[in-house]
């Protein structure tokens, strides 16, 4: 007798047995006009099949800079529409999301870059009175000089990129 590998509590409807990428492409099958993301702040407003489009697009630029299936990928930013497509793009390719609370300081990045063998970090620029890449240069000052894909620290030994929100990459 074969068991699942999951419990589905008190309700006799089973989980559904697709991954996060499965259902994204199920869904956009079905209604790719609709609106999947509205961003007022930033002036966005996605259908389906552009929020789709665009999560194959930063999924193939991870992989692009090295991200494989089993990497965690820390995002230290606001809730902005880049936070749901890295959510999706990591699922799609494997990887693994590490939300990284936007209102850590610089010991509080430190401590989970390190406990969360994160591998690329991305990160906005500032938020108020956080300035989130000085934070992440103060922990990190090698990253000042090193190249594009080559981070190489020994504080954080899994790290090898960082992403600003924004486009550059260290």
């Amino acid at each position: 007798m074969t068991q699942n590998s999951y419990s589905s509590g008190i309700s006799d409807i089973p989980l559904i047995g697709m991954t996060i990428g499965d259902m994204l492409d199920s869904v956009v099958d079905k209604y790719p006009e609709n609106e999947a993301l509205v961003s007022v702040e930033q002036d966005i407003r996605w259908t389906y099949a552009e929020f789709k489009t665009r999560v194959e697009m930063l999924g193939r630029s991870l992989m692009a800079i090295g991200v494989k299936k089993g990497d965690r990928v820390g995002i230290w930013a606001m809730n902005y529409a880049e936070w749901t497509l890295v959510q999706f793009a990591t699922a799609k390719i494997g990887a693994l999301m590490v939300n990284i609370n936007p209102a850590y300081r610089t010991f509080e990045l430190d401590y989970a870059l390190k406990q969360a063998e994160i591998h690329t970090l991305i990160l906005q620029g500032r938020f108020k009175s956080s300035d989130y890449v000085g934070m992440f240069y103060e922990a990190c000052p090698e990253a000042i000089e090193s190249r594009p894909g080559k981070l190489s620290s020994e504080t954080y030994p899994f790290l090898r990129n960082v992403v600003f929100m924004g486009g550059d990459i260290l």
